[in-house]
């Protein structure tokens, strides 16, 4: 066997079926920005009566659910590596 091949047995040649990358998944980093707790500590500005500290981070639920949608929109045709040691007929 050529030495840059990796053997059938090399747990690294075999990925997880599920596991799929694309550069859109970075776009799932954007809501942690929240966690950023010198941006949203303070009391003002005030909107409908509620602290910045509220508002600020009920904003970022929609923010959140719209990086998803995209991430899943622009991925979902993306197919993750094939399971080479399972069995042809879909059963386990």
């Amino acid at each position: 066997m050529p030495s840059g091949t990796p053997s059938a047995r090399d747990p690294r040649s075999h990925a997880h079926p599920a596991l799929r990358w694309s550069h859109w998944n970075l776009l799932l980093l954007v809501p942690l920005l929240m966690l950023i707790t010198p941006v949203f500590n303070s009391d003002e500005p005030r909107v409908l009566g509620f602290p910045f500290f509220y508002w600020y981070q009920f904003l970022w639920v929609p923010i959140g659910v719209i990086c998803v949608a995209i991430v899943y929109a622009k991925t979902k045709h993306i197919t993750g590596p094939v399971d080479r040691d399972a069995p042809k007929d879909g059963r386990r």
